[in-house]
């Protein structure tokens, strides 16, 4: 997630800025802005409309995580993303000192919050394709999914509002801030945020470095699991009635295709979180141990990357989940019967695949190949 600006425009910088770009540079700037802002609303605006809208999409405990991750990222574009869009197009800070602090204080819970969301889809993921459904059930249980979510919206006010409303962040470094903030003119208001180095590395954990290594360990355990379950369905079937035999190939041929297809998946989404938020948090790090020096047309750079993961998370997390993506047709085609005929008996059919017996008293309900599409970063059938 990212935080603010830890090396924020000053007031000099900004006109420096705003003398630099044309009239037309503006007006692109201002469009490139405003695209990436509407469609991250649209985006994630259509995930919880979905969720209300279908009874199905309801009745799987752990979607919420995936609409409360959307109305984390709606808040972020809503709240936060135009006023930073407004101070980079004028190069000015127009809205007083004390909405700055608020502004960069929902600037960090927000964005942190959405990163936290990702970690806890990561967990739940892992619980549910690695662990045996009685395993997974109680693990994964309502109330503690009420507590993985409280959490990641509590979590992140105790590295934004609490220590930014009391400066915690700038203890040591005062004189700097001072210097940044009277870059400008008496009657500018500067939007300066600069953090010292406890509060970097302590913020840059929890925000980012921890559930990082909690995903890319959670991830590494499904995509090895997805393996052994393959591995595991062609041993049955090579051990079958010799009937079956002839559809084995294809079959295998099936599964691999959805295995490949789980694969460049997780690839996909490790990389695009790692993509948007690594280079904020690798600077935000080094910087306070350079003495601020990074330019802040980078940290600008960094700082709309990460805004721009919070618009991809809607395509990642649930445009690649087909329940969401019936529910999202109903929507744009004012509820088509068509498509809600579609998803009824999709929905039966796959309930009926998912049903599957056990084998040596192990269920095989992630075995059955249309359950494989959990690992294609769906829900698991059982859960």
């Amino acid at each position: 997630m990212e935080t603010p600006h830890l090396f924020p425009l000053t007031i000099t910088a900004m006109s420096n800025w705003n003398q630099v770009l044309s009239s037309l540079e503006k007006i692109v700037l201002t469009i490139f802005l405003s695209i990436i802002i509407i469609m991250t609303v649209f985006g994630n605006l259509l995930v919880m409309v979905a969720l209300c809208k279908d009874r199905h999409l309801r009745k799987k405990k752990t979607n919420y995580f995936i609409v409360s991750l959307a109305f984390a990222d709606l808040l972020v574009a809503v709240v936060v993303m135009p006023f930073a869009a407004i101070e980079l197009t004028t190069g000015q800070w127009r809205y007083g000192a004390i909405f700055c602090l608020v502004r960069t204080s929902l600037d960090v819970l927000l964005t942190t919050a959405s990163i936290l969301h990702l970690c806890c889809i990561a967990l739940d993921r892992y619980y549910a394709i690695c662990c045996q459904p009685l395993v997974y059930r109680h693990k994964m249980t309502p109330v503690r999914v009420a507590v993985m979510l409280g959490g990641c919206w509590l979590i992140p006010f105790f590295i934004s509002f609490l220590p930014i409303m009391q400066s915690w962040n700038a203890i040591g470094i005062e004189d700097i801030v001072k210097r940044r903030v009277s870059t400008g003119s008496s009657n500018d208001t500067s939007c300066v945020f600069l953090v010292n180095r406890p509060y970097a590395l302590i913020c840059s954990a929890v925000a980012f470095y921890v559930p990082l290594a909690l995903m890319v360990l959670a991830y590494q355990r499904i995509y090895v699991t997805a393996m052994s379950h393959a591995r595991q369905i062609e041993t049955l079937q090579r051990a079958g009635a010799t009937s079956t035999r002839s559809s084995t190939a294809s079959d295998h041929s099936d599964r691999m295709r959805v295995e490949t297809k789980a694969a460049k998946t997780l690839a996909v989404i490790m990389g695009c979180f790692c993509l948007c938020w690594a280079p904020f948090f690798i600077t935000n790090v080094v910087d306070p141990f350079i003495h601020y020096s990074v330019p802040w047309q980078l940290w600008t750079a960094w700082l709309w990357l990460g805004y721009i993961n919070s618009g991809l998370n809607p395509f990642l997390y649930a445009f690649l989940n087909r329940a969401f993506r019936r529910a999202f047709l109903v929507i744009l085609c004012c509820g088509d019967e068509r498509y809600v005929r579609q998803s009824s008996l999709s929905h039966g059919h796959t309930h009926r695949a998912c049903s599957a017996a056990s084998v040596n008293g192990t269920s095989m309900a992630l075995r059955a190949p249309h359950c494989l599409f959990v690992v294609h970063l769906s829900f698991t059938c059982h859960t």
